[in-house]
């Protein structure tokens, strides 16, 4: 008999996390599908995480559902974000969302850059 497993999420989101984008949404005074999260090539380690409002999801958008809150992850940032999960946090002199990512290599010492690899075919395999 063929077991069935869950299909892996590419991100998993906190309760932090997911409150501050609930936020970011009321304040946005338009209607937003979601928010989009990428990467984009910069900073001292090779890449940065983007976040933006999505008005609709883009072609080839993994659509993560969590918490009340949609996540759409470009697609070239797919492999790199797998396992990732998605915070945010508060402390004395700053209020930012933080990415735990078990594909990140590096990162630079202002915490603003990483460098990251694909996730492992195995993981990428049991998402599809």
């Amino acid at each position: 008999m063929n077991e069935v497993h869950p299909k892996p999420a590419v991100l998993n989101v906190t309760d932090a996390a997911a409150a501050r984008i609930r936020e970011i949404i009321a304040r946005a005074g338009k209607p937003v599908a979601g928010v989009r999260l990428g990467l984009k090539k910069g900073g001292c380690a090779g890449m940065t995480y983007t976040m933006d409002l999505a008005d609709q999801a883009a072609k080839g958008d993994e659509v993560v559902e969590a918490k009340g809150v949609r996540v759409l992850i470009d697609p070239k940032a797919i492999l790199f974000l797998f396992g990732t999960e998605m915070d945010f946090t508060v402390d004395k002199l700053s209020a930012r969302f933080v990415f735990r990512n078990p594909n990140e290599t590096s990162a630079c010492g202002c915490g603003e850059s990483v460098s990251l690899t694909p996730a492992k075919a195995e993981i990428v395999e049991r998402h599809a």
